[in-house]
């Protein structure tokens, strides 16, 4: 794996997403009530919509436009529509800056 930047944690509000596009694929980063940070593919696995724009609650991120829930820290699909679990990839906080292992 390669760990990549993918911005600082800054940008990220608490209990928020941010979208990250790198070498053709799109990723959501998201911060955690707990100030965690944590990296899923960034497309709902139902649609292929922008998870980064949807409702962040506590550990879970609301597919903006069938309402999918996901677990963001396993990836897991909580609610239906979505019915395929997310990728998911390490992420961490070094110095500010969120870095990603991707590949």
């Amino acid at each position: 794996m390669t760990w990549v930047s993918a911005c600082k944690l800054d940008d990220i509000e608490q209990e928020g997403a941010l979208r990250f596009d790198h070498a053709g694929r799109t990723y959501a980063i998201y911060r955690g009530p707990d100030d965690n940070v944590y990296c899923t593919a960034g497309l709902c696995t139902h649609e292929a919509i922008h998870l980064a724009d949807g409702l962040v609650m506590d550990f879970e991120v609301e597919c903006p436009k069938h309402s999918g829930v996901f677990d963001y820290r396993t990836g897991e699909a909580l609610r239906l529509p979505a019915c395929e679990n997310l990728r998911t990839y390490p992420a961490e906080v070094i110095d500010g800056e969120v870095r990603v292992a991707l590949g």
